[in-house]
């Protein structure tokens, strides 16, 4: 691995069938330790029930609030700043009570991959 900076390319961002648009901030073969999305969840909106297997998640929120629901833990309001720690294989989802759009850092250890990612509702 080098020093180098990585520029934020926000024209990269997709719409996901989890209900939010997310863009890869840092997702490398070259780094398969971690990984960082951007996530973005419009007011209202609740995300999929969903878990990753093998990945611990973290949530760190950027702008907005919402509520979290993951595992055992009561919903939870959060806002800026906020850090959620989701261990893997625990189910989750993300509701925007705002106003305005929810925005967080989706921080994955090891790096996220398509298939760690399992939909829990029933489609």
């Amino acid at each position: 691995m080098k020093t180098e900076v990585i520029k934020c390319d926000s024209d990269n961002e997709f719409v996901t069938p989890e209900r939010c648009f997310i863009s890869e901030t840092w997702n490398s073969s070259n780094d398969e330790m971690l990984s960082i999305a951007r996530a973005r969840v419009k007011p209202g909106v609740i995300t999929a029930l969903h878990h990753l297997k093998g990945v611990t998640e973290r949530y760190l929120i950027t702008s907005g609030k919402g509520t979290v629901e993951a595992g055992d833990l009561p919903p939870t309001e959060v806002g800026i700043g906020d850090v959620v720690i989701i261990p893997a294989g625990i189910p989750q989802r993300i509701t925007n009570t705002g106003e305005t759009d929810l925005v967080f850092y989706c921080i994955c250890t090891p790096r996220f991959s398509q298939d760690c990612y399992h939909n829990l509702e029933k489609e």
